[in-house]
């Protein structure tokens, strides 16, 4: 796959931005402990199996039928990516996050995931993000090579909302002091998505 470290770079970038469903890992961390804030974690993770999965299913099925369209697909993507890191810049940073009522961690794992699930926001991401890292010269199989890219989306993704979550407590009283933190970070990835976006459009 080509350009692993700038997948990896852009992955990090989305995940530690303010968002939320870093902010209800941090919420629940928070209300109900180090444990509550990893099983979110874990949930918000698992849910990016099914994200990947309709996006490789079905970016695999355009390459099979037309090649051109796919390539159309990636432009349309890497537009769609600039007008997120647009979007990004603009942002006001940090909000605020409910915590919500004390629930068993199961159920905690089991809201998280199908909270992920139900966000069509986040499947238009996987669908516009990952055929960017797909290289259709390799021989190797698109589907594969996107499922191999939403594992390693899945695992930074895991690390990150769990770090957020045994930290939570702490990380929260920072970021209530430094309230501008959350609109950095948002900068950031705005950046990130716009080269990202601008190189696919200009070289693909």
């Amino acid at each position: 796959m080509p350009d692993f470290f700038l997948f990896l770079l852009a992955s990090l970038a989305i995940t530690i931005a303010p968002g939320p469903d870093n902010l209800q890992v941090l919420a629940r961390g928070i209300s109900q402990g180090r444990a509550a804030g990893v099983a979110a974690a874990a949930g918000f993770a698992a849910g990016v199996i099914f994200h990947t999965t309709l996006a490789a299913l079905g970016i695999a099925a355009v390459i099979k039928s037309s090649p051109l369209a796919f390539e159309i697909i990636k432009v349309a993507g890497a537009l769609y990516l600039i007008w997120i890191g647009f979007r990004a810049l603009r942002s006001q940073g940090l909000g605020t996050a409910q915590a919500g009522e004390p629930l068993k961690l199961r159920t905690v794992f089991w809201q998280s995931v199908l909270g992920n699930m139900m966000n069509p926001k986040v499947t238009l991401f996987f669908i516009v993000f990952l055929p960017q890292f797909v290289d259709t010269a390799s021989g190797r199989s698109a589907m594969l090579q996107m499922f191999m890219l939403g594992a390693v989306f899945m695992v930074q993704a895991f690390v990150v909302f769990s770090a957020f979550g045994l930290g939570a407590a702490g990380i929260g009283a920072w970021l209530k002091r430094r309230p501008r933190v959350g609109v950095w970070l948002d900068r950031l990835a705005g950046l990130t998505f716009i080269v990202l976006g601008l190189r696919v459009a200009l070289f693909a």
